[in-house]
């Protein structure tokens, strides 16, 4: 689960005459040797299996990865607090540097091994509320003396261990719930599942993925309502009312010079805020406009209540799985966690089908969604033994950001994998990141779950809300999960059964206001009687299951896999993720998978088909 704030009403931030971004009107560099444009993207500057200039790559790949920093950088912030951390940046800088490096390796896996689309993986906010419910149990809330900045000292034995006996749980859990988002992809589960789940599941469940974190964005946002507000004033004038002022700037193409606009609010606002608000809060700090006392209201606004994390932080940190410790498992923290892989997993199957809209590509087939999802669990799996304290989804804001650049080559996300990986490894970034004023995180946050929110509602469009029995399910699921959670919270001593892990279990399932509200909506929807136009499945479920033809493996096909020795027709066929053809049909000319197939008895498709976007 994501957030985006763009929008797409520019197709291209880049307005111009000509093709700027290629620089070179002949198309050298710009497809592969007897690669064709389809019909569709002629709409798109490079479409999917498009080689782009490698300066190129290179600056689409920072712009994906300036546009999901955001989600990245926010998911250890928000944990921070709950694992004992909130007084010790130098380590926070440790985690937002982790989940860059397995954020660049889960999207290197997903581009070349899982639904090999340009889709960036990253940090899920699905998985913060599970965490949280987790962390707040007795046995793992924080001592009073970690709440005292005076008490607390960084390098102790006694707080280092505090914290990571917590992020070791959670490396846990995580790593045992990827091991079924991978049995649901990778064998086919998915597409099972899918029949079951509409919109009124989907909205309660992703609603509340936000709503609960509410208390976290206002205290922070508390710090210093006047910093905080500055940075969502920016954030809203940015991402709304300057999104279509274009600034001019030099661009060299055609062997010559001429201006272009660049619609520099609409592709990063969010970046431009954060910057903005860090500034005024450091001429405020050194003008001595904030106060110096701890204790005082607005302290934490001071850019050098952090500012030795930037002198204390390596250059280089290579992290690496189990730098934390051996990952430790409870019962409660898994179950917490399948329903955020649940959540996660539907939420990417959509993500899926809107990039292949934008890139000029077919429709995924269904073993390429099973990969998909079987991978994201992989990268699950990845990031609970690198200890990021979270997992890794699809991230639908770099969908956005297909829509408005029109690059969708598959080479453009893998150079931001490697931005990422780069990014992980340069460790004052990391640091640099947790050195933003906590007031400054609020007002990000405020805005960003907010977009949460209102994503999750947009899937009531699907609905037919004028039916009764839509507004009970989705009033009724969405209330539930706001009032039985904070009960819960309140009354922990009113479900204890005797076994104590039992209770973990319930207590966290309960706290979790995604898992009940989704819940609620699943089992209401599937049980009250009601007509697929009513309950939405058929608009849902519009994408029918494509024709696996020579041109989908050509985008959807496994990149270099040698012959089996029993043949693929005896060996894969009956795997649920293992791309095949339909009867009759050839391997494209010069496709990687040309040698697992029948030699062609017909003429091979030119072009990769592709649906109107």
């Amino acid at each position: 689960m994501s957030f985006t704030i763009t929008s797409c009403e520019h197709p291209d931030p880049l307005q111009r005459g000509d093709d700027v971004l290629n620089c070179d009107n002949e198309g050298q560099g710009r497809k592969k040797d007897g690669q064709s444009r389809s019909p569709s993207s002629s709409q798109l500057i490079y479409s999917i299996l498009d080689i782009p200039p490698w300066y190129l790559c290179i600056l689409m790949g920072i712009q994906h990865f300036l546009t999901a920093l955001g989600g990245l950088v926010a998911i250890p912030l928000i944990l921070a607090k709950d694992l004992c951390l909130q007084h010790d940046p130098l380590t926070q800088s440790y985690l937002i540097s982790t989940i860059f490096f397995v954020s660049g390796i889960c999207t290197l896996l997903q581009v070349f091994l899982g639904v090999r689309l340009p889709i960036l993986q990253g940090g899920t906010f699905a998985f913060v509320a599970p965490s949280l419910s987790m962390l707040s149990l007795p046995a793992w809330k924080c001592p009073e003396w970690t709440f005292n900045a005076s008490l607390v000292n960084t390098s102790s034995p006694e707080f280092t261990e505090e914290w990571q006996k917590r992020i070791r749980e959670l490396q846990g859990s995580i790593m045992v719930a990827s091991c079924v988002q991978m049995l649901v992809g990778f064998s086919g589960l998915i597409g099972f599942l899918m029949r079951f789940i509409g919109p009124l599941t989907i909205t309660p469940t992703i609603t509340l993925v936000a709503l609960p974190l509410f208390d976290s964005a206002g205290d922070s946002a508390g710090v210093h309502w006047g910093v905080a507000a500055t940075t969502i004033f920016l954030i809203v004038l940015f991402s709304q009312y300057l999104k279509n002022v274009g600034i001019p700037v030099p661009v060299y193409g055609g062997k010559q010079c001429h201006t272009s606009k660049l619609h520099l609010f609409q592709v990063f606002p969010v970046l431009l805020a954060l910057c903005l608000s860090w500034l005024l809060c450091f001429v405020l700090t050194i003008t001595n406009a904030l106060p110096t006392a701890p204790t005082a209201y607005g302290h934490l606004s001071r850019t050098d209540t952090k500012g030795n994390v930037l002198s204390q932080a390596p250059w280089f940190r290579f992290p690496y799985p189990g730098q934390w410790g051996v990952p430790t498992i409870s019962l409660a923290g898994v179950f917490g966690i399948i329903a955020g892989v649940i959540s996660s997993m539907v939420e990417s199957v959509g993500d899926y089908y809107a990039c292949a809209r934008l890139v000029g590509a077919p429709p995924p087939p269904r073993h390429a969604v099973n990969r998909g999802i079987g991978i994201e669990g992989l990268g699950c799996l990845l990031a609970g033994a690198w200890g990021t304290g979270n997992g890794t989804t699809s991230y639908s804001e770099n969908i956005g950001a297909l829509g408005i650049t029109r690059v969708g080559s598959r080479m453009v996300m893998v150079a931001a994998g490697c931005l990422l990986l780069l990014m992980g490894v340069f460790g004052k970034i990391g640091a640099a990141f947790a050195t933003i004023p906590t007031p400054v995180i609020g007002g990000m946050f405020l805005v960003m779950f907010g977009v949460i929110t209102a994503v999750g509602i947009s899937n009531l469009q699907y609905v037919d809300m004028n039916s009764s029995r839509n507004l009970f399910i989705f009033g009724f699921s969405i209330y539930c999960g706001l009032a039985i959670p904070n009960w819960v919270n309140k009354n922990p001593e009113r479900l204890q059964t005797g076994i104590l892990q039992l209770d973990q279990v319930i207590q966290v399932l309960l706290t979790t206001g995604m898992f009940v509200g989704g819940f609620l909506g699943f089992f209401l929807d599937n049980t009250i009687p009601g007509s697929p136009e009513e309950r939405g499945l058929r608009a849902w479920h519009q994408v029918q299951e494509p024709q696996e033809t020579a041109a989908t493996l050509q985008v959807y096909g496994l990149p270099g896999l040698p012959g089996l020795p029993c043949g693929p027709a005896a060996c894969t066929r009956h795997l649920p993720f293992w791309p095949r053809l339909q009867a009759g049909e050839a391997p494209p000319a010069g496709s990687q998978l040309a040698g697992l197939h029948p030699a062609p008895r017909g003429d091979t498709p030119q072009a990769a088909g592709a649906t109107r976007l």
